[in-house]
């Protein structure tokens, strides 16, 4: 199993360890005070979630659309990267919160064809075959970016992309290409980058790592900063103590222990960096 270790440190990284969950939907009960009902109607929340696909040149995508169809008005769209494993319904799953906080939302499949692995050392050569040809991850993620901002209900002028693990790495170096993205998070993600910080970077940045996780490196860390500081950046670098990878992920302790990996779910750092990334698109917005 070290084996597995150290191919996943490799690849700048780029790990992700995080279930597939099943999608929900908030159901809200009505209130028998009429004044309550009022209330309760007008802030009701209705998801449509929505199958699509599109494509580079080469390669077909599939991707899954989320937003909350009670919102008449065009709104901020939000791309959301999957971790390694693909897109799955823990991406999925992200996507619909957003949507209920008013975003419209696209999970996004950076493999091609809704391919996922099973196993970290498939993860990681999809992982790889992405990051490995940035030309390549670039297409891919343009084609989703287009494929959002021409959906009716966004206003294309105002767009942002997160990512878990290996998705956080993914919107990182989307940003440091130059992509023009009002804001990007990444969520326990590796930050030595095929591409650092540079001038073309536009968006504002948050990057939400355990003080714990082994696939972080101080060096790393001390190396991104240290570029971001270097153009003046707009960000914000959080690191949780007593917390390793994978944090926001209810399954990471099962899925440590069934791959030996220092994984760990950890409730209040899922909690307080979903509320930095509210704030962060706050004031993108």
């Amino acid at each position: 199993m070290k084996s597995i270790i150290n191919y996943i440190t490799v690849l700048f990284s780029f790990l992700c360890i995080i279930s597939c969950k099943e999608n929900k939907s908030t159901t809200q009960e009505k209130p028998d005070n009429p004044e309550e009902l009022t209330i309760a109607e007008e802030s009701s929340v209705t998801i449509k979630r929505e199958e699509i696909t599109y494509n580079t040149d080469s390669l077909s995508m599939k991707g899954y659309v989320s937003f909350d169809e009670n919102i008449t008005e065009k709104r901020p769209g939000v791309i959301v990267v999957h971790e390694w494993w693909g897109h799955n319904d823990y991406v999925r799953e992200r996507a619909d919160m957003l949507a209920e906080l008013g975003y419209v939302a696209l999970a996004v499949d950076m493999y091609g064809d809704g391919k996922q692995a099973s196993h970290p050392d498939d993860a990681g050569k999809f992982a790889m075959s992405v990051m490995g040809n940035i030309d390549s991850a670039t297409a891919r993620f343009n084609a989703a970016l287009e494929m959002l901002k021409s959906h009716p209900s966004v206003d294309a002028d105002k767009i942002a992309a997160i990512g878990y693990c290996f998705g956080g790495s993914v919107a990182l170096t989307m940003a440091n290409a130059g992509i023009d993205l009002d804001a990007v998070a990444a969520f326990h993600s590796g930050v030595q980058l095929p591409i650092m910080p540079n001038e073309k970077l536009k968006a504002k940045v948050l990057v939400c790592n355990g003080a714990d996780d082994p696939f972080v490196s101080k060096e790393s860390v001390v190396a991104y900063k240290s570029a971001m500081d270097s153009i003046n950046a707009s960000y914000k670098y959080i690191a949780y103590e007593n917390t390793t990878h994978s944090f926001t992920s209810k399954a990471a302790d099962s899925l440590g222990k069934k791959f030996n990996l220092p994984l760990a779910y950890q409730k209040e750092a899922d909690e307080k960096s979903w509320k930095e990334l509210q704030e962060l698109l706050k004031e993108a917005f």
